[in-house]
């Protein structure tokens, strides 16, 4: 309540400041102040219906988009409140002289129309400012109802000082009144930033820097008057991230210097030319620091995978060399690519192969053949007496190997053998099948089923678990190592062309003091 009761005194306020001396400007005048009020209330219904829109196109959002649409509209909140506390740091003693200033032309040019212009423009602008940084407040406010009272408070504190400025009743210090409310305003604008950079990390466009910093819900139990103050009021959460301390302490250390630095200690035009260069070659220098000294990400992987056979057992490893599967054991086979799957989640490249023995496999089985393949048994269903062979024999080997890798390395594989032998005649009334077994006895010519292997779960657990880091790691190096980088060389370029347009003003001031002083001795000797 505390937070969007200053923001709606000190926008309300400023904008009740201009509509009170426009209005007394034009009541001195003799003009009516229909026109202006309609202008006010224009302006104000064009507010409510900004902030409303917003308001409904959130909630109506998927959850993600909801997370990006409340960054969006902090960074705006944001960027309103700096250029307001930095205008107001310089201009805020001056504020009401310059109004009067300007009515004073717009009136002396014979219409009011200008300064009906001027109510509105104000109050539009103090408004469309005014329902973004609340929008945003409400969002990180832990109770919106609470937000809502402390704006129509602030807001209705402002109109009422309006009046009183109008009336005459009321006097302001208006320098010191902004010069107190603007640290206030910079403690919730911090907060604010806070908080787009944690909805920022929920629309996934900010992974870098989540690490946890300090617990702070010592200091801030929930539900306790301290924690109303630092979270709901300060915005400030009682587990802050990396990301989000440095941003805090970026956006309030530079913004409290410049706003509360003493007059009587601020550096003058040239010296603060001279500052302008000096910090953007350390950015500069920053940059290129940051740029070369973040480590590219990369993934650590053990060489080879385990495999183990159908009852769990280690049944060797397997690695890849190329489009080469070596197994422990000795094995070589080639793969083949046959395409790209998901696995798991994880996006894989798909080889496989299909080896084949090589060797010319029997076309007849005796009946002692067909028993030692079965293992010393006759098949079921086989009378030695009615069917005594010979058969004919119909070799039948499935054998597949399947192979999921990602990044090189291998994430999941397996491998399914399996021969049959179809055997027709020797008194056999239908065809029978036979599965051969691994350990049968096998006849001259026969190559026996490769054993079944699988890469454990655990294994591509851990794979996976490796490929978030990687994730985490890719997206801290490109932030540190590209995103600071460029936002300290554009926060350079724009220090350096302030700085060269200081430079030239100030040139132009030193050229026409010389020009006065000269022209005033020419004068004097004249």
């Amino acid at each position: 309540m505390l937070a969007t009761f200053v923001i709606g005194l000190r926008e309300g306020l400023e904008a009740a400041l201009i509509v009170a001396i426009i209005a007394t400007f034009l009541r001195k005048n003799g003009r009516r102040l229909t026109t202006m009020w309609v202008g006010v209330v224009a302006a104000v219904i064009i507010c409510l219906g900004v902030g409303i829109t917003l308001k409904v196109v959130e909630s109506n959002l998927p959850q993600r988009q909801q997370e990006a649409m409340a960054t969006v509209i902090g960074v705006v909140a944001v960027l309103f409140v700096t250029g307001m506390v930095l205008w107001m740091s310089t201009h805020a003693r001056e504020l009401k002289k310059d109004v009067e200033s300007a009515a004073s032309s717009a009136l002396g040019s014979g219409t009011s129309r200008a300064l009906v212009l001027m109510a509105f423009l104000a109050v539009l602008k103090e408004g469309f400012e005014t329902a973004v940084f609340l929008l945003a407040t409400f969002q990180a406010a832990s109770s919106t109802r609470s937000a809502v009272i402390g704006a129509a408070l602030g807001i209705g504190a402002s109109m009422l000082l309006g009046v009183g400025i109008y009336t005459g009743g009321v006097t302001i210090n208006l320098g010191k009144f902004f010069t107190v409310t603007s640290g206030f305003l910079i403690l919730i604008a911090a907060g604010l930033v806070v908080t787009a950079l944690r909805t920022a990390h929920g629309a996934g466009w900010l992974n870098a820097g989540q690490g946890r910093t300090v617990d702070l819900h010592w200091l801030a139990p929930p539900g306790s008057v301290r924690s109303a103050v630092f979270t709901g009021v300060l915005g400030i959460p009682a587990d802050p991230r990396l990301i989000e301390v440095l941003g805090w302490l970026l956006y309030v250390v530079p913004l409290a210097a410049i706003a509360y630095w003493p007059r009587a200690h601020r550096p003058d035009a040239a010296a603060k030319v001279f500052l302008k260069v000096l910090i953007a070659f350390g950015c500069l220098v920053g940059a290129a620091t940051t740029f070369v000294a973040v480590p590219r990400a990369h993934l650590t992987a053990p060489a080879a995978a385990p495999v183990s056979d159908a009852a769990g057992v280690s049944a060797g490893t397997i690695s890849l060399d190329g489009s080469t599967l070596r197994q422990s054991a000795g094995e070589r086979t080639t793969l083949r690519a046959a395409g790209d799957a998901v696995v798991a989640g994880v996006r894989t490249h798909h080889l496989v192969a299909t080896p084949h023995p090589g060797t010319t496999q029997p076309t007849t089985l005796t009946l002692a053949e067909v028993i030692a393949l079965n293992g010393g048994r006759p098949p079921v269903g086989m009378d030695p007496a009615l069917n005594p062979g010979p058969y004919a024999a119909s070799w039948h080997r499935q054998d597949r190997i399947d192979v999921w890798t990602t990044h090189g390395i291998v994430y999941a594989a397996s491998r399914q053998s399996r021969l049959t032998v179809q055997l027709t005649g020797g008194g056999l009334r239908s065809p029978r099948t036979l599965t051969v077994s691994s350990g049968a006895h096998l006849p001259a010519g026969v190559t026996a089923p490769a054993p079944a292997w699988t890469v454990p779960s655990s294994y591509s657990d851990d794979i996976s678990a490796r490929l978030n880091q990687l994730v985490n790691q890719q997206d801290s190096a490109h932030f540190w190592g590209r995103v600071v980088p460029a936002g300290l060389v554009f926060v350079a370029v724009l220090l350096l062309v302030t700085a060269g347009r200081d430079r030239r003003d100030l040139s132009q001031t030193s050229r026409t003091t010389q020009d006065e002083s000269s022209s005033s001795r020419s004068t004097a000797h004249a």
